[in-house]
């Protein structure tokens, strides 16, 4: 296929994800009404490893992973139990697309660690849209915060842990093929979350504990880990497809469908408030790609013209 034969692809992957994850919360949250949120989050990793180890076989990729990769992966599955767990937490009691749309801070959140962390240019401008997307998401958050207390800020939990979860795959993917990476990364989280879990039982620490699903629940809970595996594995071939420049924007379309899923599901359905919200913190994430897209573009043309051979000598060219 030729370059814009393959974007089509993975423009229509990117919609499948957008489609598929929110019923990972719809699952959560019908699982959530009894079964401990720590139990959820460990059935999800369970799943996800027991789909994931016959697809990596098929493929026959090799499954060694080195010392380098392997703690680059067990932090990467931390971040993802944290994410995880604070999502399903928020869940359980707030409606999804609320929940969704603080989450949603996860690309300012991004933009601020590799500013002020990993020491990255990021123009005043960018800075500006994330105060301004936060400040989208305070519209969310203060209804929610008075209607369900402390909960409200789990999201923004789950958007601090996925940015990191991000940064951590960024990094891993320069090492590990992407379909291995989401299986040793469901089989690390398992192992970190079967203890995690027993000493939350011991010490009676709310909802992080193990109590098994009965009856349907173990169907809800199952759901869960099968639309997480389905919906990243979605996202991952759409990158393989298309440039991530191209497939950011659509990914705001899953508001809507978390919208939608919620109000036929559950009956829920956003204030006043939050629509406004919603279109700040959405306004704001769309002016940073195209802001990082002029950046790119600028870069390119700034690039003298052995900068090719420069990148493949391992130098990076002044400018």
């Amino acid at each position: 296929m030729t370059q814009t034969d393959r974007i089509f692809p993975g423009i229509a992957l990117m919609l499948g994800f957008c489609a598929i994850a929110p019923l990972i919360d719809v699952a959560s949250k019908l699982a959530a009404q009894a079964v401990p949120v720590g139990t959820i989050t460990l059935g999800r990793f369970v799943v996800q490893a027991a789909l994931m180890a016959p697809i990596v076989l098929a493929m026959r990729l090799p499954l060694r992973i080195g010392p380098a990769a392997l703690r680059l992966t067990l932090a990467r599955a931390f971040v993802s139990i944290l994410a995880t767990y604070s999502f399903v937490a928020a869940v359980q009691v707030m409606p999804i697309a609320d929940a969704l749309a603080i989450a949603f801070v996860e690309p300012f959140v991004i933009l601020l660690i590799g500013r002020f962390v990993m020491g990255e240019e990021v123009g005043p401008r960018r800075l500006g849209a994330s105060v301004v997307g936060f400040i989208g998401a305070l519209f969310v958050i203060q209804p929610s915060f008075s209607r369900f207390g402390a909960v409200a800020l789990f999201p923004l939990g789950t958007a601090v842990c996925f940015a990191l979860y991000i940064l951590l795959t960024r990094a891993l993917s320069r090492q590990m093929h992407p379909v291995t990476m989401q299986l040793h990364t469901a089989l690390a989280a398992t192992v970190l979350c079967v203890p995690m879990l027993a000493v939350g039982g011991v010490l009676d620490f709310g909802q992080w504990r193990f109590a098994a699903p009965q009856g349907v629940f173990w169907i809800w809970v199952f759901c869960v880990g099968l639309a997480a595996t389905v919906s990243h594995m979605s996202m991952t071939y759409a990158l393989k497809f298309a440039p991530s420049s191209t497939l950011a924007p659509l990914h705001y379309f899953e508001m809507l469908t978390a919208t939608l899923f919620g109000y036929l599901v559950f009956g829920d359905f956003p204030n006043t408030l939050t629509w406004i919200g919603v279109a700040i913190i959405t306004a704001s994430g769309l002016y940073i790609i195209h802001r990082e897209r002029v950046t790119a573009a600028a870069a390119r043309q700034a690039r003298p013209a052995n900068a090719p051979l420069a990148a493949a000598q391992g130098m990076t060219p002044k400018g």
